[in-house]
């Protein structure tokens, strides 16, 4: 048993850890930084490159936009990050890019010499980067995690491999299996105001959700809600909630040089774990404490959900361990204890369990405007003392059976419909 002291600083390492910058969408700003990190091995401007990726790592890649062109998807992704991608920026890679490297990237494209394939790894994020020219090439893979730079090779010369503890090549964030006990005695014994990466969050978001609500970017799910609402005359909690999350998702997908602070991998995740606690607490006039408190509530939630579900799955991350989190700091601002935090996650598992993960795209928005509508009922309920019966599917009258079950039907029970979705998808392009 930790003593306090050890356990707060846990918790804020664990924020730390995985909540990060991203600009765009992080699939193919990890092919991006594949793509440059080989680039930068091979020394020089490379005349082919070749990425290999798995599965769930080309269907959160084939259809978004990349931010600072006006162009989607993997192929643009990779040929951008050969032709000016920085690695020492990690998902920020594409930032310095100016036109002519776009010109240079669309080039690369228009030739042939950037080729995307399929990879037979059993990662579920692997992405291999391979540059090439007449007389040398340099190789990098990427696994586990979007940053995670496992080897990086120059020929048959390894120049770097990451080890774990076991002496294996890889190199996995350290795992640390959080309860939501542990984490409601954390939120209500730290001072959550003074963790820094809970400000970036609030000033990173809430810009690009502002963004979102101001211009017109992707389908406009965000914006269109929320001045279907002013015009009714009727401002409306759940709405407005709902439409600054979705605001934020818009310009995200459709390549708003704005970054975003991820969560657990995912730019989404990390708009749909904070926006609706920010609104909330913003339309609710809730002072600089509970607002922090709520924020690093609904962030803890979703890692420790997303550590069952798994960091690219047939679920929607965003709709599911995102909401939940949210739901779970919504309940929070609505004056529930622990006991309200559990109804709010079974009553969020009974509810949005089965939303699917058919890919990164402007259709996003939707998914999490639907599911953040969800997370306010469900803390409206949880709140009230409203919870799911305890055998009602797969919800248990224990919380963290239910989030294991929840874990285990997003990697055991989807598997084959995750490759179903994939050969969808591929046999619509």
């Amino acid at each position: 048993m930790h003593s306090p002291e050890k356990e707060s600083e846990m918790m804020e390492k664990i924020l730390e850890q995985e909540i990060e910058y991203a600009l765009g969408c992080t699939e193919p700003g990890a092919v991006a930084l594949a793509a440059a990190k080989a680039r930068e091995a091979l020394g020089e401007a490379a005349e082919t490159l070749t990425v290999r990726v798995s599965g769930n790592v080309l269907k959160n890649a084939m259809n978004v936009g990349i931010p600072g062109t006006d162009l989607k998807g993997i192929e643009i992704a990779a040929a951008l990050g050969c032709v000016a991608g920085k690695s020492e920026y990690g998902l920020e890679v594409l930032k310095d890019a100016r036109a002519e490297d776009v010109a240079e990237a669309q080039r690369m494209l228009r030739e042939g010499r950037v080729r995307i394939e399929l990879s037979s790894s059993p990662e579920k994020l692997y992405i291999e980067a391979v540059c090439r020219n007449e007389e040398k090439n340099a190789g990098v893979v990427i696994e586990k995690y979007h940053t995670n730079i496992a080897s990086v090779c120059r020929g048959d010369e390894v120049l770097f491999r990451k080890k774990t503890e076991d002496g294996k090549s890889g190199g996995e964030r350290q795992k640390v299996r959080l309860s939501l006990d542990e984490i409601w005695d954390f939120v209500q014994n730290t001072d959550c105001t003074r963790i820094p990466v809970l400000r970036k969050v609030e000033e990173i978001n809430t810009r690009i959700a502002r963004e979102g609500l101001r211009k017109e970017y992707g389908m406009g799910v965000g914006k269109h809600l929320y001045e279907r609402m002013k015009k009714s005359g009727v401002m409306d909690f759940q709405t407005y909630i709902a439409a600054c999350t979705a605001a934020a998702a818009d310009a995200r997908m459709a390549g708003c040089p704005l970054p975003v602070m991820a969560a657990t991998g995912s730019g989404n995740q990390g708009i749909t774990a904070s926006v609706p606690v920010l609104a909330a607490a913003e339309w609710m006039r809730c002072g600089e404490e509970e607002k922090y408190r709520a924020l690093a509530l609904s962030e803890l939630v979703t890692i420790h959900v997303k550590e069952y579900i798994g960091r690219l799955s047939a679920l929607c991350g965003c709709a599911i361990a995102a909401s939940i989190g949210s739901a779970c700091g919504l309940t929070c601002l609505l004056g529930g204890k622990k006991e309200n935090l559990e109804y709010a996650v079974k009553n969020m598992v009974a509810d949005i369990s089965g939303l699917i993960c058919d890919g990164a795209k402007a259709g996003c928005a939707l998914k999490i405007a639907t599911s953040v509508s969800g997370a306010v009922q469900c803390a409206f309920l949880a709140a009230e003392g409203v919870e799911v019966p305890g055998h009602d599917g797969i919800v248990r009258p224990d919380v963290e059976e239910t989030i294991r079950n929840l874990g285990n039907l997003g990697k055991e029970g989807m598997e084959t419909t995750d490759h179903v979705i994939l050969d969808m998808m591929l046999a619509g392009r």
